[in-house]
């Protein structure tokens, strides 16, 4: 049994009570399943428990009784989200990027059925995108990175957007149905979006998703550079160097960061400092 006197005890049972609340909170909990989780008495569970509820960062169903962390709690979260926005988050690895690989890198960013260009670190080759510059927009489908998001986005979610985007992809003229389906099950295969789509002449490019602790594409880093300067001989390297970036940046977000929610306002607020 643990130790259950002392405010540093109390202190630590509480954060063991709220961890085994976030583990049940699709369905909720008892005290009996949290005292067992936690290691604590029954007693000891539903006092701390009471008290959380008293502090409002954990909340009781009045008809199943069962214990759930409150909204007030997710918002507490939400507010440590601002100290670091994902854009300040990827900088570095943007600069790491162009310095190893001598190309532009990009940072995608979903938003809604677009991918906005959060960021980028310019290369020293003259290069065309279809985001072009930082708070350019595409249609999640057209380009690596903006493929890459639409790849691993949650099968609902991908489905709808590949239901809207249809009409607006078709616009470039080689995109169908069948084109793009084919092309989302190549990325999800490979874990990458990365060939010369013909689609901007002479250039090309490679996308890798950045997955949050869900899984869930929330962005992409992206190579754009010239055809000749991705050859089959250097894709792999090109693609293991954004991997490595993408997953640690995936490790670190924040999943209340505002930046993932209203991206074109956090452009506004980097563009007015």
């Amino acid at each position: 049994m643990k130790q259950e006197d002392g405010t540093s005890g109390s202190v630590q049972r509480a954060f063991a009570i709220l961890r085994a609340l976030a583990a049940t909170q699709a369905q909720g909990g008892r005290v009996t399943h949290i005292a067992k989780a936690t290691g604590l008495t029954q007693a000891t569970t539903h006092r701390l428990l009471q008290s959380l509820v008293a502090e409002r960062v954990v909340e009781q169903d009045a008809s199943s009784k069962l214990y759930r962390l409150s909204i007030d709690f997710f918002a507490l979260a939400a507010l440590a989200g601002n100290t670091m926005d994902l854009r300040a988050l990827c900088r570095p690895s943007l600069l790491r990027l162009c310095a190893s690989l001598g190309d532009t890198i990009f940072l995608l960013v979903r938003s809604s059925f677009d991918a906005i260009c959060l960021d980028r670190s310019e290369g020293p080759f003259p290069i065309r995108s279809f985001t072009g510059d930082i708070g350019g927009r595409v249609a999640l489908g057209v380009g690596q990175g903006s493929l890459a998001i639409l790849a691993f986005l949650p099968e609902a979610e991908r489905e709808e957007v590949i239901r809207y985007n249809l009409p607006r992809v078709r616009e470039f003229g080689v995109l169908d149905e069948v084109y793009l389906r084919t092309e989302i099950d190549k990325v999800r295969e490979l874990g990458y979006a990365g060939r010369n789509t013909g689609l901007l002449e002479g250039m090309a490019g490679v996308g890798v998703p950045v997955l949050d602790r869900e899984g869930r594409a929330v962005a992409a880093l992206s190579v754009g550079t010239i055809s000749a300067r991705l050859s089959a001989d250097r894709l792999p390297t090109v693609v293991d160097l954004l991997k490595r970036e993408a997953t640690a940046i995936g490790a670190r977000i924040n999943p209340f960061d505002a930046t993932l929610r209203r991206p074109s306002q956090s452009l506004a607020r980097a563009g007015g400092q």
